[in-house]
Order: structure tokens, then C-alpha cells, then sequence
């Protein structure tokens, strides 16, 4: 799969999706679809709090707002933090052919399920991703594991 040469810029509004659920008290989770040319075809933000919608993550709603093509293989998922099963299966489903994770050291989703099934995937380690996490899980723990779907007693 070839891929625009600058995976760190493609970050960019899956960072400020991210920052904005934040700000609205949700989950700061962010993320956008691209073609391999690097044009934004979607972009969207974990929306479970402020909508009350359980299945709108991140990844669902950049899909959602990137609309209806005839296949995905030639899309880049971008997210700013490891998928869950969930949002990996989405990846899957639709033949999304790459995937650019900003941090997976604070959750270690379905990524290299998809590596394994040929998904291209990279793992950019992106610090502003990772402090966006931390800060959320240290302050809101409860809302996070009910995101993650585990019990807190269970973690």
C-alpha cells in the first residue's frame, strides 16, 4: 500500500477532534479517513457521552462522515488512539487498507489483529496523544472503562 509521505501530518484532525470531545466533556478520542493521496474524506470524534450513543466512537464517526464510496481498500484510517475491537472491526469489515495510530501505550486495541490480516499499520508513539489520554483516564476512570467496556473493579 503506498501511502502519503507524512503520516504525522495526517494526525492533525484526528488531534483536533480529539481535543474538541474533550473539551465538551466527552471522551478525547479522534479520528479521520483519507485517500492515499492524503485527502480528507471524513473526521470525527468519540461522541458517546454527548450524544448518549453507545456505538459512536471515533473511527464511526469519521466513517460515517466521509460517506459512501464503492470500496475502502484505498483509505487510511487515522486515530489518535488504538482502535478497540470494535472500531478494528469496523477497519476490517470495510477493507480499509491502512491504519495511523497516534499512541497504543495507553490502550492496545485491535491493531495487530489488523497488522495480521494485512492491514498496513503504523504506530506513530505521538506525545500529545498520549498526555490527552493519561490526563483523561487519571480524571475521568469510570467514564473510560464504561468507553473501554470493563468494569473499573475489573482493571
Amino acid at each position: 500500500m503506498t501511502r502519503p509521505t507524512d503520516p504525522h501530518a495526517l494526525l492533525g484532525p484526528a488531534k483536533a477532534e480529539a481535543r474538541a470531545g474533550a473539551d465538551e466533556g466527552g471522551v478525547p478520542i479522534g479520528a479521520a479517513l483519507f485517500t492515499l493521496d492524503g485527502t480528507l474524506l471524513g473526521r470525527g470524534r468519540n461522541r458517546r457521552v454527548q450524544d448518549d450513543d453507545p456505538i459512536m466512537h471515533a473511527e464511526t464517526a469519521a466513517f460515517r462522515n466521509a460517506g459512501r464510496r464503492p470500496h475502502y481498500r484505498d483509505t487510511i484510517m487515522v486515530t489518535t488512539l488504538s482502535p478497540c475491537w470494535y472500531c478494528s472491526g469496523l477497519v476490517r469489515q470495510f477493507g480499509i487498507g491502512g491504519l495511523v495510530i497516534g499512541e497504543a501505550a495507553t490502550f492496545s486495541g485491535g491493531h495487530d489483529w489488523l497488522a495480521a490480516a494485512g492491514v498496513d499499520v503504523t504506530i506513530l508513539d505521538d506525545p500529545d496523544c498520549t498526555a490527552l489520554m493519561e490526563t483523561f483516564i487519571r480524571e475521568r476512570p469510570a467514564l473510560w472503562f464504561e468507553d473501554i467496556g470493563a468494569p473499573a473493579d475489573e482493571n
